[in-house]
């Protein structure tokens, strides 16, 4: 599969973007045409920011609010890479580009990645296995766990969490 992915990006999209450029270049002359890539770039720029920092926005309040931001995380992915493609001389790239700019066709992306993403995981997850997560990175060592003592265990509630919230450390 990546070598398939590698030929389509690296042959295929160029030598389709040259076909294009030069039937358009043909139709309405050579310096028009470059002149409409250099206003797709400066346009999709500009587009670029006022999406990132909509993004942004959100992805702020969401921390803000206590949540997890990974809508906007990946939104802030897709504008990324929709800027990069705009940025990117060609009409096919900028289609694209736009596609992952505009607000809606983003949103329609992201649930398409997000419903394969969620597949993938359910698919990898199905062996029955239990899944377990340690804080820190690093996973506790096989074998039997060691017996709790009572000066391990801190009692605390989620109260005196929440009277130091916005405070630094």
């Amino acid at each position: 599969m990546p070598i398939l992915l590698l030929f389509f990006l690296f042959i295929v999209v160029p030598i389709a973007e040259l076909y294009v450029l030069l039937q358009i270049g043909q139709q309405i002359g050579a310096l028009a045409t470059i002149a409409l890539l250099i206003l797709a770039s400066v346009l999709g720029a500009s587009l670029m920011c006022a999406q990132g920092r909509a993004t942004w926005l959100r992805f702020s309040t969401a921390l803000a609010e206590g949540r997890m931001p990974g809508r906007e995380a990946v939104d802030g992915a897709l504008v990324l890479f929709g800027g990069a493609l705009l940025l990117t001389p060609g009409f096919l790239t900028d289609i694209l580009g736009l596609i992952l700019l505009v607000p809606p066709t983003r949103a329609l992306v992201r649930t398409l990645l997000l419903k394969r993403a969620m597949g993938r995981v359910a698919a990898a997850g199905g062996s029955g296995a239990p899944i377990r997560i340690f804080a820190f990175g690093s996973p506790r060592p096989a074998g039997p766990r060691p017996a709790r003592r009572d000066e391990d265990v801190v009692d605390s509630s989620a109260r005196d969490a929440d009277d130091r919230r916005g405070e630094l450390p």
